[in-house]
């Protein structure tokens, strides 16, 4: 594998040399989980397509040290696959299947270890990098390329793309035994996150992995799951049950370590409804292997590009709906004035919950293009669909009203999806001179789009 995956990278530093100047770059992916969609003008040319093919492979996995050297556009279902032969896993594995490593790394993942392990970037020992200059360097802690390895988190592919990862890995026990427990105020939900950051436990079980969902300012649950190696009984939410309503009905679960990192992915959180796959009969009818994330995700932009909603909801006479598809992270001390703020003026649920901080205690430990403040402990609140738009607005009115309340309440928000900041609110708020610094250090050419270019004006 190691000469292939040489080989590889030599095809591809020819491949990238060989683009016109001045071209668009971009990579020829099979999937993609960003949600800021390229609405080419009639006749335009498609930008050219690098084949990463190549590097959607694990390359080794050593059980004994614990690491896994990864191709960047390994998705983590076949990551984990290949970890949980040797009994280990991630120390984060985001929630959905076809996430790429390379994606969660230069964008950010997140998931219910993340209160422990922090984002999946904060585990990569490190990186093999094509930048947008043509050269290919392995940036590390404390290598000559420190500055990228630290500035790639966030970047979103406009500083280079990872080729190869070496990542750390955890070991996993069979089972994982989740309770849910019930809050009626975002304020008792908050505190309760704190108490387990400061505990590692909440009423005695231990959080291992903690998420919740807020149905609504009165009912919120987390979910507290501790690995297990035995399980008196086994849920499968991959067919008929869907995991998010269990939340609301079962006190107590328990799930393989394979089906616990996955619950999510069969119904896309709760984004299934609008295809109707929730209901019972589509549901028998609906074959289970189409039940998955990037399925749904390939209508939604289906429909994105023929417009098929919004010319059904215009001959219903109904008003236009906008896409607020975002997560935010915010201080848990401002969390339950984040959740009243979006249920009275956005009004959509349910809502993700996902408590994380940064696994260093020190400033060494920074991510310069997503400063979160070493030792604090956040809640990513996660909210996915379209709200009708009041009378005489346009489109990009939620969305700016949850950026103000971010901004105002000392949180950031992850760039997948769209934005709407102007370009100095930008950069104020994702360290504009870092970012500028790297985007001359590793593309003075600027072959590759600027970050602002490319997650607000969504070239």
């Amino acid at each position: 594998m190691p000469a292939e995956h040489e080989a590889a990278v030599a095809r591809l530093r020819e491949a990238y040399a060989a683009l016109p100047p001045g071209a668009p770059v971009r990579l020829a992916k099979r999937t993609s989980n960003l949600f800021r969609f390229r609405e080419a003008g009639p006749g335009a040319p498609a930008a050219p397509g690098l084949d990463v093919s190549a590097f959607g492979h694990v390359l080794s996995v050593d059980p004994a040290a614990k690491v896994a050297k990864v191709g960047g556009m390994t998705t983590y279902e076949d990551l984990v696959d290949a970890t949980l032969r040797h009994d280990l896993i991630p120390l984060v594995v985001p929630q959905l299947k076809t996430i790429t490593l390379g994606g969660a790394v230069t964008g950010l993942g997140i998931e219910s270890t993340s209160l422990r392990n922090g984002m999946p970037h904060e585990s990569v020992l490190e990186m093999e990098i094509l930048t947008g200059d043509g050269r290919v360097v392995t940036a590390a802690e404390d290598g000559e390329h420190h500055d990228l390895f630290r500035g790639f988190p966030n970047s979103y592919g406009t500083l280079g793309y990872s080729l190869s990862l070496t990542i750390e890995l955890e070991q996993v026990r069979p089972f994982v035994h989740v309770r849910h427990f019930r809050f009626s105020t975002p304020e008792a939900c908050m505190d309760a996150i704190a108490q387990v950051a400061a505990d590692g436990s909440y009423q005695g079980h231990r959080a291992d992995f903690i998420d919740g969902t807020a149905f609504s300012p009165r009912e919120l649950y987390l979910s507290v799951g501790a690995y297990s190696d035995v399980a008196p009984w086994r849920s499968d939410y991959t067919g008929q049950q869907i995991y998010y309503r269990s939340i609301q009905t079962v006190r107590e679960d328990f799930l393989t370590i394979r089906d616990y990192l996955w619950r999510w992915d069969p119904d896309w959180f709760w984004c299934s409804r609008p295809f109707g796959v929730q209901q019972p009969l589509v549901r028998r009818l609906w074959p289970r292997r189409y039940r998955r994330s990037d399925v749904y995700r390939k209508l939604v932009a289906f429909d994105r590009r023929h417009r098929l909603s919004d010319t059904l909801n215009a001959s219903r006479h109904l008003p236009p709906r906008e896409p607020v598809i975002q997560d935010v992270e915010i201080p848990v001390g401002a969390g339950a004035e984040f959740l009243r703020y979006f249920a009275a003026n956005v009004r959509m649920s349910p809502v993700w919950m996902c408590p994380l901080r940064l696994r260093g205690d020190g400033a060494a430990r920074s991510w310069p293009l997503y400063p979160l403040r070493p030792g604090e402990v956040y809640v990513n609140f996660g909210f996915w669909g379209t709200v009708p738009l009041p009378p005489g607005k346009q489109d990009g009115h939620y969305n700016r009203m949850v950026e103000d309340e971010v901004e105002a309440l000392g949180g950031h928000k992850s760039l997948y999806s769209t934005s709407f900041y102007t370009e100095d609110e930008f950069y104020q708020r994702y360290n504009g001179d870092a970012y500028k610094a790297l985007k001359h250090a590793h593309d003075p050419e600027g072959r590759l789009l600027g970050l602002y270019e490319k997650c607000v004006r969504g070239r």
